[in-house]
């Protein structure tokens, strides 16, 4: 008997088979699961204690994954080309050996930026000044000769080439050309009227972890004054403001459509990214150990690319996972766009939860096409 609420088209019930054996394995776990096929919803699931369909929560950096659509806008109306240097666009960041800095390679993760001595409060991440303070920065390496995760501060590099390109916020372009124009169901910046719907990220304590020295890899990293990231989107003022690093909250349906609307287009529209533009900011441009973390990685122009560890779709997809464990991408490959959002942190990466529907999804459409 089904006990999620929802629904898969023919085809799809290995994955509802799996959504519910989740359910079954654990009391508490809630979640919502969504995907397009070729623009149509073909899952549309949600289950487990306090989560409906339209419940709104936070993503964490699933919000990169929404704000790189921007800059993908910016590049496809010419008015960024990821082959400049960024000193071309912001003059000011072209100091401390960063005038040589390519924007691909600085939303690569290769500024050596990720982070400055002091952090940054919680309502300057979206400021113009935050970005003055960047800009003014020495990196932690020569930048473009290594990567490592910008937490946060690649919101901050995102956000300033916006407003120098072209000229507003990237969190009103996301607005007004995307959320708004495709009816996506995912927010930089949630307005007051919609709160309601906003349910807090579940999230463990770690109360016997260690003191992390706020100048080492890992203090640099989590540049914010909380005592973890996992608290960003449970802070009104952070969702409110929808910083595009980590601050971004939605549904599961959201985060599907706005994969499925810039490449397949939904509802039988076209697409809003053009085939030379996803080429662009898809394709890979660093693998290895990442700097921040050690851990391996792939990204290419923002967005996560799938590999061994992390291994979330064919080797043309792309899109960004959360540190929730909330996953949003596109596979070009299967025409999918995915999202899975859980209400609890969870464990990411491969072998986590929302790593193993997606393998039921992607077998699933393989089997219908």
């Amino acid at each position: 008997m089904q006990t999620s609420l929802g629904f898969v088209a023919p085809g799809y019930e290995n994955v509802l088979a799996l959504f519910e054996s989740f359910l079954a394995d654990d009391p508490g776990y809630s979640s919502q699961l969504a995907a397009y096929h070729r623009g149509v919803p073909v899952v549309q699931l949600t289950g487990g204690p306090d989560m409906a369909r339209d419940t709104l929560t936070g993503a964490y950096s699933c919000s990169k994954g929404a704000a790189a659509m921007v800059v993908a806008l910016l590049v496809q109306d010419g008015v960024l080309d990821l082959d400049k240097i960024v000193a071309h666009y912001w003059p000011e960041f072209g100091v401390h050996g960063k005038d040589r800095l390519l924007v691909r390679e600085a939303l690569s993760h290769q500024a050596g930026l990720m982070g400055i001595e002091g952090g940054f409060g919680l309502d300057e991440f979206t400021t113009p000044a935050a970005a003055a303070r960047l800009a003014a920065a020495h990196p932690s390496w020569e930048p473009g000769r290594q990567f490592g995760y910008h937490a946060l501060t690649i919101g901050i590099l995102m956000e300033e080439l916006c407003r120098r390109t072209a000229g507003e916020a990237l969190q009103d372009i996301y607005d007004r050309r995307i959320r708004k124009a495709q009816d996506v169901d995912f927010f930089l910046g949630l307005p007051a009227d919609l709160e309601p719907r906003y349910r807090d990220v579940l999230y463990d304590d770690a109360p016997d972890q260690g003191w992390v020295d706020p100048l080492s890899v890992e203090g640099m990293n989590s540049n914010a004054p909380v005592s973890t990231i996992m608290e960003l989107p449970n802070i009104r003022s952070v969702r409110a403001a929808g910083m595009s690093a980590a601050g971004g909250v939605g549904s599961a349906d959201g985060l599907a459509r706005l994969y499925a609307a810039a490449t397949t287009g939904v509802e039988g529209g076209a697409p809003f990214l053009e085939a030379r533009t996803l080429e662009a900011m898809a394709r890979e441009q660093v693998w290895g150990l990442d700097r921040s973390s050690g851990l391996d990685n792939a990204f290419a122009v923002v967005f996560m690319k799938p590999h061994p560890s992390r291994n979330f779709g064919s080797y043309r997809a792309f899109g960004h996972e959360g540190a929730n464990a909330a996953l949003g991408f596109a596979d070009p490959s299967y025409g999918l766009g995915f999202g899975y959002i859980p209400r609890r942190a969870e464990e990411g990466r491969t072998p986590g939860r929302a790593h193993r529907l997606a393998a039921e999804v992607r077998r699933s459409a393989a089997g219908l096409s």
